[in-house]
């Protein structure tokens, strides 16, 4: 399809506009926390949570080595508890904001804390982490590998801190908290075979488990949790991982296996335009001609909760990478990055080709609470599922898809390296 006429087509579709016009920046979340407390004493014995299910965990880093681990359960919504884990199918059922929300602020966050090696530090004879599977950590990492949600009794320590904590850009916002003295497991959780082998495997590298647990089809939320709980790499080595680490070292090693997958493939034969919106996100994917590079570009609104000076202007963020992948973390866009170029190179992959990529991000004041940068993530891999326009070159490409950003060309190209470059060739084939 020609650009022009791709640009014509995109007019928002009935989901894209009802989440638009619907969405009032509605902060239920106080009624929402009042029947969560109802809820919470009716299931409540003692100090025992009693009849709880547990469908995720929580790692934290605050005062790491020693940081809180968490379980999470859905108080009052124990049938319903899958739907409170965070995967593709929010997307899929078109989650808004507020849904969101109130999944992730629905989840007591049952902790305590533990030492990232050992969780018993107190005993010079503490189990390191690979060799726990008893008490509350051991409890928490049962819950990470099992397929399903698991049924707990846990021992509180009071009452739950009933504030919430918005997270960031990138983070998942999370609900009430209490601190946990125990946690039993009242099933035996139901534990794929393809995790057992990893489990068993004491010289398996990190890395190496995690994309053997892609192949056989598990996403990477699944991975995450797995990686979190201290459950994957070489025995000595195995530690709990904070949420929001693992996150993003999920991501990261997943693509470059995927970017490794890719390397000898042959290069797309034309500039590809495609577009998606979602919660206030638009993202542009560009694919051109060419051996692999990669680029995200951000561009945040002014007057909006991560750019709060209305007068500021749009605050812009890039990172980008070249054939040969990184050498460092992505500090200004973070864990965008790498949820974004996973959803590029998960394209590439299934279609048996390399590409130069841009992804160029816009967020407006429609996004007004984080909700996690799994909708980036997911953004990014559902853009491929439409129709797609054909530019002669990237720059003209560039160029049309300025007419609808917040910047103008000429900036998004002293922003974007990518853009940058490939213009700067272009123009130089032509003076040729």
């Amino acid at each position: 399809m020609r650009l022009d006429d791709y640009f014509e087509d995109l007019e928002p579709d009935e989901e894209a506009e009802r989440r638009r016009l619907a969405r009032e920046k509605s902060y239920e979340i106080t009624d929402h926390l009042e029947r969560f407390e109802r809820e919470f004493e009716r299931a409540l014995s003692g100090d025992t949570l009693v009849g709880s299910t547990s469908p995720s965990i929580f790692v934290g880093r605050s005062n790491y080595p020693d940081i809180p681990v968490g379980l999470l359960s859905p108080v009052g919504e124990e049938a319903r508890a899958e739907e409170y884990v965070t995967d593709s199918g929010w997307y899929q059922d078109g989650y808004g904001i507020d849904d969101v929300l109130g999944r992730r602020t629905g989840l007591l966050n049952s902790n305590k804390r533990a030492n990232v090696d050992s969780p018993g530090i107190a005993s010079r004879l503490a189990p390191s982490v690979h060799d726990e599977w008893e008490g509350f950590v051991g409890v928490q990492r049962e819950v990470a590998i099992a397929d399903r949600p698991v049924d707990v009794e846990i021992g509180l320590d009071g009452k739950p801190d009933l504030g919430l904590d918005a997270g960031t850009d990138v983070a998942t916002p999370r609900g009430p908290r209490a601190s946990a003295e125990s946690a039993d497991l009242t099933e035996n959780p139901h534990v794929p075979r393809p995790v057992k082998k990893t489990l068993e495997d004491d010289d398996w590298q990190a890395e190496g488990a995690m994309t053997y647990l892609y192949r056989r089809g598990f996403d990477v939320y699944e991975i995450n949790s797995i990686l979190s709980a201290g459950a994957l790499g070489e025995a000595a080595q195995r530690r709990l991982v904070p949420t929001r680490w693992s996150i993003t070292a999920v991501d990261d090693t997943v693509g470059k296996f995927l970017r490794g997958s890719i390397r000898t493939e042959q290069s797309i034969d034309t500039v590809q335009v495609w577009e998606n919106e979602y919660m206030g996100n638009r993202y542009w994917v560009v694919l051109s001609p060419g051996s692999w590079e990669f680029e995200l570009v951000e561009m945040k609104a002014p007057g909006s909760i991560w750019n709060p000076d209305p007068a500021g202007g749009v605050w812009m963020a890039s990172a980008s990478e070249g054939y040969e992948g990184r050498t460092g973390y992505v500090e200004e866009t973070a864990g965008a990055y790498y949820a974004a170029r996973l959803g590029v190179l998960e394209h590439l992959e299934s279609i048996g080709r390399q590409a130069k990529c841009l992804v160029l991000r816009e967020v407006s004041d429609d996004y007004w609470a984080p909700v996690g940068v799994w909708q980036v993530r997911e953004s990014v891999r559902n853009a491929f599922e439409g129709e797609h326009g054909e530019s002669e070159t990237f720059h003209g490409a560039v160029s049309a898809i300025a007419e609808h950003l917040p910047v103008s060309a000429d900036r998004l190209r002293r922003k974007s390296e990518l853009a940058a470059g490939v213009q700067s060739n272009l123009a130089a084939f032509g003076r040729d």
